[in-house]
């Protein structure tokens, strides 16, 4: 039985080497003001308020957003929300990247221009003095790496960045370690925080990617924890998608996840998960904390049974054995060599 939010007490974890704590599960904020293709809010105002408060309940405290979510909408809802409390009581990370303007080039991107304007934009949103991690939502090829960080630089010198992140960037550990070679000689602030996607069937970070993180001892806090779903349990290798299913699941996602060896990682994920009295998607979830170099997943919801559901998955504790079979259900990128 899941427990009531008020029972769930979430623990910390250090924030790799920033000095920080954060939650042992943040939460992910993505799916506040967005429009679905059939023209509707998925969460909005006063849903997104009811999560942020679930959240908080069961001992929450570290919140991911980005400036594009919602069109803004998601940051400003946070703002609002966040202007009843103790700022200084929540973690908040917001990323900067995406184009935000139609035929501007250069509000797209981690040119300094684009970075700075973004960032003061942000920050009224959320009606604060400063953002605890700032990422970049992707990697820029055309703005230089040491121009980024002296840019990055400044706005932790300046005191509306706390520490700095990188996300999405698989399989480009290499960008984040030259660009953090390059702060270190100037005397700069590096990145400390990484967002890859990594879940018990999306293992493309393992390997250099992971190695590198705990080697710089640089917190990992992956998006996508649960496969976009595949991994709760809602999909059936044995039955054709509703129809209502097939219109809201891309193709892209039907390729990437309903394919019969993903199913034979949920088959052990459903076995496991029979073992310890949880669901599928606690099960995945609690694999993942006990991931070697991950720091704490980032866990998002539609509801706020989804949520309490996530959540509980913090009280869950497998085995060395239990996470052994999960983790061999299917094969890192370097386990078949």
């Amino acid at each position: 039985m899941t427990p009531e939010l008020d029972e769930i007490d979430l623990g910390t974890v250090p924030l790799g080497r920033t000095g920080l704590r954060t939650s042992e599960l943040q939460f992910g904020t993505w799916r506040f003001g967005r429009v679905t293709e059939a023209g509707n809010v998925e969460i909005d105002e006063e849903r997104a308020h009811e999560l942020l408060d679930a959240y908080e309940t069961a001992g929450g405290r570290y919140i991911d957003t980005a400036d594009v979510y919602g069109g803004g909408d998601c940051e400003r809802w946070i703002g609002d929300w966040l202007a009843e409390r103790d700022r200084e009581r929540y973690t908040i990370a917001s990323k900067v990247y995406w184009q935000i303007r139609d035929g501007d080039p250069n509000s797209r991107g981690t040119n300094r221009k684009n970075v700075r304007h973004r960032v003061d934009a942000l920050l009224d949103r959320l009606d604060t003095d400063y953002i605890d991690v700032l990422y970049i939502h992707r990697w820029d090829d055309e703005t230089p790496a040491r121009e980024l960080m002296k840019t990055l630089n400044g706005l932790v010198e300046s005191g509306k960045v706390h520490y700095l992140g990188a996300s999405t960037l698989r399989p480009n550990a290499w960008k984040v370690a030259r660009a953090n070679e390059i702060a270190r000689s100037e005397g700069w602030e590096p990145f400390k925080v990484l967002q890859p996607r990594y879940n018990l069937v999306d293992r493309e970070i393992e390997g250099d990617y992971l190695e590198f993180a705990r080697q710089r001892n640089l917190a990992v806090s992956p998006w996508s924890p649960l496969g976009q779903g595949f991994l709760t349990g809602k999909y059936d290798r044995d039955e054709d998608l509703p129809e209502e299913s097939k219109a809201a699941e891309s193709s892209r996602f039907q390729e990437a996840y309903l394919t019969e060896e993903n199913f034979d990682v949920h088959d052990e994920l459903d076995a496991v998960a029979d073992e310890v009295d949880a669901s599928p998607a606690q099960t995945a979830l609690a694999w993942l904390a006990h991931r070697d170099g991950v720091t704490a997943p980032i866990v998002g919801a539609r509801t706020v049974d989804q949520l309490r559901e996530n959540l509980a998955a913090a009280a869950i504790d497998l085995s060395d054995e239990q996470v052994d079979r999960l983790t061999a259900a299917k094969p890192g990128p370097y386990d078949e060599l």
